[in-house]
């Protein structure tokens, strides 16, 4: 009997984002943990994979940024200025809104 060897690849969000509602699910998901988790590399790994599922190369073109820079810093090592983050969000459709914390 032969047995066949399984095989499994990274699973990759932006092969998964499809629609603005994706988007959309995926960013508000993604504050939540990044705040649950005290970890911003969530939400910058978030916007790095929603901004190569719309064309990373279109989005550097349309900031007038460079490709590859841009590339690097949404990457995992990649450590992003806050006016990138921001260019990327308005681009996406998106802006960031600050709301106080509710105590408990």
């Amino acid at each position: 009997m032969d047995e066949k060897k399984v095989t499994f690849s990274d699973w990759n969000l932006a092969d998964q984002i499809e629609t603005k509602e994706d988007v959309v699910g995926t960013i508000e998901a993604v504050i939540e943990l990044a705040i649950q988790e005290n970890d911003p590399e969530y939400l910058l790994k978030a916007i790095g994979d929603i901004a190569r599922s719309k064309g990373m190369a279109q989005i550097a073109r349309e900031l007038n940024l460079d490709r590859v820079s841009l590339y690097k810093s949404l990457s995992p090592a990649g450590n992003p200025s806050f006016l990138t983050v921001m260019k990327v969000l308005d681009n996406l459709g998106f802006r960031l809104r600050v709301e106080q914390k509710v105590s408990a």
